[in-house]
């Protein structure tokens, strides 16, 4: 082989190289969310399936995938072994789950708080001190255990004068069919199915305990640090989302109707569903509601009950053990232990038209 003909390869093959990594330096970041179904997360199945979320991450130059997973711990079990970038959750699961296993999140959207989603229901019962003695089923260590517990001390009770029988949100509706199930404490959309049992009455509900049950969108803090433009993405698509849902216009009407079919009710009983549930429709509603005091105050009961239930991890010695960012920069509890973040930066953005 002579030397021109060597030196002509090896500028091709070198070419040839530059091409390829010229191709794999243009590919879009590719980020991964996952949700599950619930009133106040049915806009994430209406922004990918409109194709919002294509939209505003072509914007920045990334790709956004969210993925639908029919169980509720499912999504936060993979988020916090890190197959997601994100998940929904509530506060109290961000805290329990992927915080005390040491994952640094930070809650990117939280998008509403139950407001009457989260119900104790008893049957041919009307006072909820009528539960005492009785077996209670319920997804144990879940929202549903906390609202219990917030119920029980509206009364004067504690854990000790009940009993808790750990039923799976899948099951929990259907449980409640049997005679032998006297009282549950659920969530929608099983609650709405539970209510319909001619027995059935509701004794206590979240909108006793207002914004202490919040439902997040959640992305690990040091992804979300070296991609802002997720924030900012995920932060557009969300409220032109709730813009549109929010909107007494055919396109709003529309909207719901399609996150209604997709959660298994119709327009009706999801709209029963949303009147139960505190929306933060625009960017000023969220900012002025997730204030570092409020939260302070939230995360206190939440923490109180998560260390009483030993899931701040093992040897957790206090309820102070995680330390959380609040959005004004304050750390509420563990300043060397700070795996909670709630971060207000790209609904700011959003409040500002500059997104």
């Amino acid at each position: 082989m002579t030397l021109r003909i060597l030196k002509t390869l090896t500028l091709t093959a070198l070419l040839s190289l530059s091409a390829i990594f010229a191709h794999a330096q243009e590919e879009p970041k590719k980020f991964t969310l996952a949700w599950s179904i619930y009133v106040g997360w049915m806009p994430w199945y209406y922004i990918n399936e409109t194709g919002l979320m294509d939209k505003w991450a072509e914007k920045y130059g990334i790709e956004v995938e969210l993925v639908q997973i029919n169980d509720y711990i499912e999504p936060i079990n993979m988020y916090t072994a890190g197959r997601f970038d994100g998940a929904t959750m509530t506060n109290m699961d961000l805290l329990t789950i992927p915080a005390a296993s040491g994952v640094d999140t930070t809650a990117l959207i939280t998008g509403d708080y139950s407001n009457g989603n989260d119900a104790v229901v008893l049957k041919d019962r009307d006072s909820l001190k009528d539960i005492k003695g009785m077996d209670v089923y319920l997804l144990e260590l879940s929202v549903s255990h906390y609202t219990l517990a917030r119920a029980l001390d509206s009364v004067g009770l504690t854990e000790r004068d009940i009993n808790v029988i750990n039923t799976s949100d899948a099951d929990i509706a259907s449980a409640f069919n049997d005679p032998a199930v006297q009282a549950s404490t659920l969530w929608n959309p099983q609650l709405a199915e539970v209510m319909k049992h001619p027995k059935a009455n509701k004794v206590f509900d979240s909108t006793q305990i207002p914004g202490e049950i919040l439902d997040i969108m959640a992305v690990r803090t040091e992804t979300l640090e070296a991609n802002p433009e997720l924030g900012k993405a995920v932060t557009g698509a969300w409220f032109e989302a709730m813009a549109i849902m929010s909107s007494d216009t055919p396109e709003g009407r529309a909207a719901k109707q399609m996150m209604a079919e997709a959660s298994g009710t119709d327009l009706a009983g999801y709209q029963l569903q949303l009147d139960a549930t505190e929306l933060f429709y625009t960017p000023q509603q969220k900012l002025a509601f997730a204030t570092s005091e409020q939260l302070a105050e939230t995360m206190s009961f939440v923490t109180e009950f998560s260390f009483r239930h030993g899931l701040l991890g093992d040897g957790a010695p206090s309820a102070d053990y995680i330390g959380i960012e609040l959005p004004n920069g304050d750390i509420w509890g563990n300043k060397d232990n700070v795996k909670m973040r709630f971060n207000n930066e790209f609904v700011e953005m959003a409040a500002e038209g500059k997104l």
